[in-house]
């Protein structure tokens, strides 16, 4: 059963709900209603051999509506399906940013679901514990939005609680001087340079 298959499958099973697949370097990507996800996942892994969830990731179009899209990669480990790769993807509004858990189909989502929903923004409905992964609970942002500032934003916490200040944007603790001028491309590095030192507090 190949990725084709397995979309052709999909658009039978779920009449006008499922897109057209589209192929890019020998990957397949299907669009598909929000409200059929947790179905479509279902008949995925149980009629079609795609047993293992990859990843689960989500895009910001800041400025276009639907806003958000969230993309589930799939795959088949073993079995007629080995190592083939199937990408979802469904569109969801920034008024309703709701879509259904698939947690209860792939036990694998629960991790994923939360950091889309801690950077991001999204709720997952059924999710069994909906909760901050990566930031403090009580954090009132979504950090991966497209509105939210690379410097990040100012917070009441003391200092050892969190940055009290915007990180300065200098590109990391490894970013050479602007006097110094990169090597070209093939030509071999023989200086070093000392990273800037952290600013002051």
């Amino acid at each position: 059963m190949s990725a084709q298959d397995a979309i052709a499958s999909l658009q039978k099973q779920f009449p006008g709900k499922v897109g057209q697949g589209k192929e890019f370097r020998g990957d397949w990507t299907v669009e598909l209603d929000r409200e059929i996800i947790r179905a479509a996942a279902a008949h995925l892994k149980l009629e079609q051999g795609f047993n293992y969830l990859v990843d689960i990731s989500s895009v910001d179009y800041f400025g276009d509506e639907p806003r958000y899209e969230v993309v589930y990669e799939f795959c088949g480990l073993g079995g007629a399906n080995d190592q083939q790769h199937l990408r979802l993807k469904v569109k969801v509004s920034e008024d309703d940013p709701v879509v259904d858990s698939i947690v209860s189909v792939f036990q694998g989502a629960d991790w994923h679901e939360r950091e889309v929903f801690d950077m991001m923004g999204l709720h997952f409905t059924g999710h069994p514990d909906l909760r901050r992964i990566l930031m403090w609970e009580g954090y009132p942002y979504h950090p991966l939005r497209k509105d939210f500032p690379l410097e990040g934003k100012t917070t009441d916490l003391p200092g050892e609680e969190g940055f009290s200040r915007p990180a300065p944007l200098e590109g990391g603790p490894f970013v050479a001087a602007p006097e110094i001028t990169p090597p070209a491309l093939g030509e071999a590095l023989t200086t070093t340079h000392e990273p800037h030192a952290r600013p002051a507090d």
